[in-house]
């Protein structure tokens, strides 16, 4: 019980910390239009994806252990599917669906991480839905059925982005299971734009398991290396890798003793391939032990990417200070030198002032003073303009990129550097901003190392054994406890020890 409420606290700081010192940059500078810590609170997911007719739904209806899903040949559900757990029924009932809910609900309550995907519009949420499920297997994950991936140009006319709404939800799941079947070991063309593009660029590798489903209907071991052998071909063609990646072999004994239609033949093989189903489930199910981690993923990569973002801005503005100062010397300067010249040629041009006579500094003075004002105004708006849209053009020399990883991580953010640049034309408060960089920078810093840190503690942790103490990361004083064991998990926290790393006072619990 330590371990669990361990996590759970660990779980709400991470959360907390998210909310406190990213969001507020992200929703700023338009890196995020929703709270960060809104698509990470809710439980571990795992999406699945696959052409249509690849048996998602079967598959889930065989971890669900019902007829949740509604199976065919053609596509039979164009709709993205929530399924989740119904804690308020019993599990020893029948499973079965309990509620459902419609798209419009699933994007306005807060409850759920999905605030982010209302961009895709109203056609989208028509397409999608909610169902809960008193099934067991369901307890600490959700499950995401996706509409079969399709080819051809009319089928694919859905009414909404569909690549953008598989790449959002990729980014919330914690394992992506992308579905073949051996009638088209291939890749249609929406599954090969899901895998080179959208995918491969919103998740990370080690989440993807790719999955060779209805496996039962190979007519025998010869019949499946064929397949097998098509799909590898074809996956290392998109991946662009030289190693094949692993490639799960599954299919479903419920359907199979239901449709009893397997092809005639030798299929003996089934048998040698009933750990590959059983590895398969034990993957889904350990998505939860994955979640820390891909939470601490989570506050890694939007920290690295929101310093180099802010980084970025620091220089810009910093250069341009030191550029109206250069130019605002020069302009100062030129003023002395006109008014002086005026004071030193007044008598010979006939003018009643010399250089001793008030009247004349007088007069320098205030000629010094409109030109100064005429620079301010006019020169050196114009040298700003000219110095801002070097900058633009430039863009890439705002910040060191001497390393393939502060390249990468530029490409992600150099968009909304270029956009926050263009609409305000550099208006923004130096100060300001170096102090959410001086915020940001020791969090991806310091707080990132920190997070491993309690990482690496926990693994050492056995189920049955009190906590070790380890640096807080940030004061969880406002955070507030979720479930029933908050005297628990506050039992857990004050075993974790009273120092902070980002807020050196820790409020007590």
């Amino acid at each position: 019980m330590y371990r669990e409420n361990y996590i759970n606290s660990l779980r709400m700081e991470l959360v907390a910390m998210v909310e406190k010192y990213l969001t507020p940059v992200a929703r700023e500078y338009g890196y995020s239009d929703v709270p960060l810590e809104s698509t990470i609170k809710w439980r571990p997911m795992v999406l699945i994806l696959g052409n249509y007719s690849s048996g998602k739904s079967t598959l889930i209806n065989e971890f669900l252990g019902a007829d949740i899903q509604a199976i065919g040949q053609a596509p039979t559900d164009d709709s993205f599917t929530i399924i989740t757990h119904d804690p308020t029924v019993p599990d020893t009932e029948a499973v079965r669906v309990t509620e459902e809910r419609d798209g419009k609900f699933l994007l306005h309550d807060p409850e759920y991480p999905f605030e982010i995907l209302k961009k895709h519009g109203q056609r989208f949420a028509s397409h999608f839905r909610l169902k809960k499920i008193n099934s067991p297997f369901l307890k600490n994950l959700a499950l995401i059925d996706t509409p079969g991936m399709l080819d051809s140009i009319t089928e694919r006319d859905r009414g909404y982005n569909y690549q953008d709404v598989i790449g959002d939800l990729a980014q919330l799941a914690d394992l992506v299971l992308v579905l073949f079947d051996p009638h088209k070991a291939g890749t249609v063309r929406e599954a090969h734009t899901s895998l080179r593009e959208t995918i491969s660029t919103r998740t990370f590798e080690d989440r993807v398991l790719f999955v060779l489903n209805r496996i039962d209907e190979c007519a025998s071991l010869s019949d499946l290396l064929q397949v097998y052998g098509t799909l590898c071909w074809n996956l290392s063609q998109i991946t662009g890798r030289k190693d094949i990646p692993t490639i799960h072999l599954t299919y479903s004994s419920r359907a199979a003793k239901i449709t009893e239609a397997r092809p005639a033949g030798d299929q003996s093989f089934l048998y040698y391939l009933e750990n590959q189903r059983q590895k398969l489930k034990a993957a889904v199910l350990k998505a939860p032990h994955h979640r820390l981690d891909n939470l601490a993923t989570f506050v890694e990569t939007h920290a690295e990417r929101l310093d180099h973002l802010l980084e970025a801005l620091v220089c810009y503005r910093t250069q341009l200070r030191t550029h109206n100062v250069k130019y605002g010397s020069i302009g100062f300067l030129t003023a002395l030198a006109a008014a002086a010249g005026l004071i030193l040629a007044a008598p010979g041009m006939g003018l009643p002032v010399t250089a001793g006579d008030p009247a004349g500094l007088f007069a320098g003075a205030g000629l010094a003073v409109l030109f100064f004002l005429f620079w301010m105004s006019v020169p050196m708006r114009f040298l700003k303009s000219i110095f801002h849209r070097n900058q633009l053009k430039k863009i890439d020399n705002l910040i060191p990129l001497e390393t393939q990883t502060r390249r990468d991580v530029w490409q992600a953010i150099r968009g909304l550097v270029y956009k926050y640049l263009q609409k305000n034309h550099g208006r923004f408060s130096l100060n300001h901003v170096r102090h959410q960089y001086t915020s940001v920078h020791r969090l991806y810093g310091e707080g990132s190392r920190e997070i491993r840190r309690a990482l690496n503690e926990l693994s050492t942790i056995k189920p049955d054994e009190s906590l070790p103490p380890f640096q807080r990361l940030l004061d969880t004083n406002n955070v507030v406890s979720e479930d029933e064991n908050d005297a628990e998990i506050s039992d857990a926290q004050n075993h974790s020890g009273n120092t902070t790393l980002l807020n050196p006072t820790r409020a007590k619990n």
